[in-house]
């Protein structure tokens, strides 16, 4: 540990292995988007499709926004700093799924599904390379290509539908 008053010296040790906690916590909110296109796709016209899939364009613009703050929050621990690959995804997810939040809003599910779905295949590819780059966990390169698309498949299932 550093002995200086306004810094800090930290030593991080993680696994590649993806630790269980991330399989709860990244698998788990993956349930709602297959299962809101399973509903809509179970029940085409009625009242609850239609809750189902505006329930399930809302998960993916609060996970795509929480997804965006994960990336921040990875650059605060990352060494030399946050970096400009860093910075840009974070701004890049934030700007997709808050305007995929306005479209929602608006009541422009297909808009709001394209944003989603791109920010979602960002993530897909990104996350790995910023992971064997050091500017994420080392478990993103394995996590995110299993993980992520179910959500894209979830989304593309409702796109398809509101087309």
């Amino acid at each position: 540990m550093d002995d200086h008053p306004d810094s800090r010296t930290l030593r991080v040790t993680e696994p590649r292995a993806v630790p269980w906690l991330s399989i709860v916590f990244g698998y788990g909110p993956m349930l709602p988007f297959l299962a809101g296109a399973a509903v809509a796709w179970l029940r085409p016209g009625d009242a609850l499709a239609e809750v189902a899939s505006a329930l399930t364009i809302l998960w993916g613009c609060a996970i795509l926004l929480f997804l965006s703050g994960v990336r921040r929050g990875v650059s605060f621990r990352t060494e030399g700093g946050a970096t400009l690959a860093q910075i840009a995804t974070m701004l890049g997810l934030f700007g997709l799924g808050f305007t995929a939040l306005v479209f929602a809003t608006l009541d422009q599910a297909v808009a709001a599904l394209i944003l989603l779905i791109l920010g979602f295949a960002g993530i897909t590819v990104l996350d790995p390379i910023a992971a064997r780059r050091g500017e994420a966990p080392l478990f993103f390169a394995r996590l995110r290509p299993a993980q992520i698309p179910l959500a894209i498949l979830g989304l593309s299932a409702l796109l398809v539908l509101k087309l």
